[in-house]
């Protein structure tokens, strides 16, 4: 389906990696490429180049090829082309249509590669896309996340050795995994959940590990006829939410390495053959060698969260204490202490991550993205002032930086500062390209700063650009409230709400926009039904109980409508002015 990279594209100086035991065998482990990786979040995130324009990509093993979204290839200034046979692109979320982008152009680790091709099809994320097998699989593969690196590695006569070279006297875990063929480009082996066998996927891309709600019925684990309360939903590939719970395991082994009492997420969807996603926890409190061409995988624990616990320490086969103390070289220049604070950050170390950025800032002053990843890890640590104090001198190194914008008028709206907030928003409208991924985030500021011309804008130029993603419910939902705020397109309006309503069936906030709709079209009874459905879903919501009392009382329901206005009152003592500032008390 796409043309395979050649691994002799990525030849860099090869770097010869020993231990002992490699030493005194014929065995070679060779480093071809090292990819520095910044977590954001839950993210591990690259930095590569695509037709000179800097672009980030999520490194994610469970994507079988390099991918990005039709928005994102558009801001790229990609031309995307249709595939032979109509392929879907299937995942978590359901499927969307498959095309092809090249770049004639792609830089990753300083070399330059020509005519790299990625899948488009499913959702946007912030950055360009995913980082894929296409890549991560030509020969082994190192995620190396505690310290900020992703390895691409090749190994030559190495047969049954060990190939966890920086382990040293700590133990190692050695797992087979599936053959990387063509049709299953993933990283899969066999794990035990409660002792029985389960096929296991080895994301990066996944922000927390998954078990199919078939798998988990395997286990004797029904979350809905069990009457498991439900956690929320997840989202990937398609426009589809799927429902998601979460049950306490006794065990889970993976190739020896057992875990007690793990926490799981369930989820009502498929994996294709898998049976189970093992995601960035794992990755980011493991270091993990990934052997392709002899079919293992090598992994030793190195601290921290996983599967929702935290584990006090780690024993050897033999029941004795392994000793987790990190002997890595301490950084020695500012990315590297950024990296490394990213990673403190994203385990929740706030105080560490802030003392790495730190020196990250005292070696490079000047750079505006220490100054935002030290805000966002000092806002994280309810450190207001402080954090408010370093986006102000990240905006003034890099007044075009929208990510920045972003963040401070989200901040300011928070502070009631609805002026800052909004001069913020439109430094970031200025800057973005029309079809950018954050317009969604800037059309929701706006609308919650009671902006909607330019958040219908907004909303319209990012669903002209995502047209399977699986936000457009949010966005048409979002679209609707704001033609109904302005009061015109009022047809155009109930069209946006009812496509999102039949996205997210009974979602409150989609219900509250097309009351407003009606409201406004004078279709008091069927407004009252929205604004009882809306109330019965959100009993709290202060904006719904008021608007529904402006309907009771033009409907001659004075006894209703009082009652709605006191609680709504009650919850809210603004919401009156809201209502007038809508134009809707006349």
């Amino acid at each position: 389906m796409f043309s395979a990279l050649r691994a002799s594209g990525l030849a860099l100086a090869i770097t010869l990696l020993s231990t002992q035991t490699l030493a005194a065998s014929k065995c070679q482990v060779m480093k071809l490429a090292e990819l520095p990786i910044t977590m954001e979040g839950l993210a591990p995130v690259m930095t590569a180049q695509i037709n000179g324009r800097e672009a980030r990509f999520i490194v994610d093993s469970g994507a079988f090829h390099s991918t990005m979204s039709a928005g994102a290839a558009q801001e790229l200034g990609l031309s995307v082309g249709g595939l032979n046979g109509n392929p879907r692109l299937k995942g978590v979320g359901g499927e969307t249509s498959l095309g092809v982008a090249t770049a004639k152009e792609f830089v990753i680790a300083g070399q330059k590669l020509s005519r790299i091709e990625f899948a488009v099809g499913g959702s946007s994320t912030r950055y360009a896309g995913f980082l894929g097998q296409n890549i991560l699989g030509l020969a082994g593969v190192e995620y190396d996340l505690g310290h900020g690196a992703v390895r691409l590695m090749k190994t030559k006569d190495c047969g049954d050795i060990g190939l966890a070279y920086w382990a040293g006297d700590k133990p190692f875990t050695t797992m087979r995994i599936a053959s990387m063929e063509d049709g299953d480009r993933h990283t899969v082996g066999t794990v035990e959940v409660n002792g029985v066998k389960l096929k296991a996927m080895f994301d990066t891309g996944a922000s927390s590990s998954l078990l199919t709600l078939d798998a988990a019925k395997r286990l004797g684990v029904n979350p809905p006829k069990d009457g498991l309360p439900l956690e929320g939903f997840s989202s990937g590939v398609g426009q589809k939410r799927v429902r998601t719970w979460k049950a306490r395991f006794d065990k889970i082994d993976i190739g020896g390495e057992v875990i007690s009492k793990p926490w799981l997420r369930i989820f009502e969807g498929e994996l294709g053959s898998a049976d189970m996603l093992i995601g960035i926890d794992f990755f980011l409190s493991h270091r993990v060698f990934v052997d392709n061409q002899n079919r293992r995988m090598f992994f030793t624990y190195e601290g921290g969260p996983l599967f929702g616990i935290s584990p006090k320490g780690a024993v050897d086969h033999a029941g004795n204490a392994v000793d987790l103390t990190d002997n890595e070289a301490e950084p020695t220049d500012a990315p590297g202490y950024a990296r490394r604070g990213a990673v403190l950050a994203s385990n929740g170390k706030f105080d560490a991550a802030i003392a790495d950025f730190d020196k990250a800032i005292a070696l490079a002053p000047d750079d505006a993205d220490y100054w935002l990843r030290r805000a966002r890890a000092r806002l994280s640590n309810r450190q207001v002032l402080l954090g408010a104090s370093d986006l102000d001198k990240s905006i003034a190194l890099d007044p075009k930086d929208a990510e920045a914008r972003l963040t401070r008028a989200q901040l300011r709206r928070g502070s009631r500062d609805p002026v800052g907030a909004l001069a913020d928003l439109k430094a970031a409208d200025e800057t973005l390209a029309p079809s950018a991924q954050a317009r969604l985030h800037l059309a929701g500021l706006y609308s919650a700063l009671d902006a909607p011309e330019q958040s219908l804008t907004n909303y319209d130029l990012w669903l002209k650009s995502h047209p399977e993603d699986v936000a457009r419910a949010e966005a048409l939902n979002g679209r609707c409230w704001a033609r109904a705020l302005l009061n015109r397109e009022l047809d155009k309006a109930m069209s946006d709400c009812e496509a999102a309503l039949r996205l997210r069936p009974g979602n409150p906030a989609f219900l509250d926009s097309r009351a407003l709709v009606r409201f406004r079209r004078g279709e008091l009874e069927k407004a009252l039904a929205d604004y009882d459905a809306a109330v019965k879903a959100s009993p709290r919501a202060a904006w719904s109980l008021y608007a529904r009392a402006l309907v009771e009382r033009r409907l001659g329901k004075v006894a209703e409508a009082d009652a709605d206005k006191a609680k709504a009152l009650a919850i809210n003592p603004d919401i009156a002015a809201r209502g007038k500032r809508y134009q809707l008390d006349g």
